[in-house]
């Protein structure tokens, strides 16, 4: 049996690493972590207790390939204590985002994409959403 404590660390790969860390951390906010001296490009982030990992490969696409906000493509979530507050900075900061507040989940979701496509969702509790 596997005794799981939680993920780690979600590892993702894009093509301009220098595009990526300025989403990630200008854009999103992250906090860029020390990452080893790899010998090929990419940046580490903390989100809450786990990380994001980009790795740079040109090569890579993701299995998305359009900028379609499709909730059921890939897509990694991010729980995020206010659903109205995260909508208004993922806007202010001119993102595209498809909104779910009444999703069938149970979560009110919010949806954006990174430069390459990856999907993004942000959510909250539904019961926590102000009426």
């Amino acid at each position: 049996m596997l005794h799981i404590e939680n993920i780690h660390h979600v590892s993702l790969s894009v093509t301009d690493v220098q595009k990526s860390k300025y989403f990630y951390g200008n854009i999103l906010g992250f906090q860029e972590l020390d990452r080893p001296n790899f010998d090929f490009p990419g940046a580490w982030y903390q989100v809450g207790n786990q990380q994001l990992h980009l790795i740079q490969h040109e090569d890579s696409t993701t299995l998305r390939k359009s900028n379609e906000l499709n909730s059921r493509d890939g897509h990694f979530a991010i729980r995020v204590k206010d659903y109205d507050q995260t909508l208004a900075y993922l806007k202010e900061r001119n993102l595209e985002v498809s909104e779910k507040p009444n999703s069938k989940s149970g979560f009110a979701q919010i949806f954006c994409n990174d430069p390459d496509f990856n999907l993004i969702e942000f959510n909250v509790e539904q019961k926590a959403l102000k009426k």
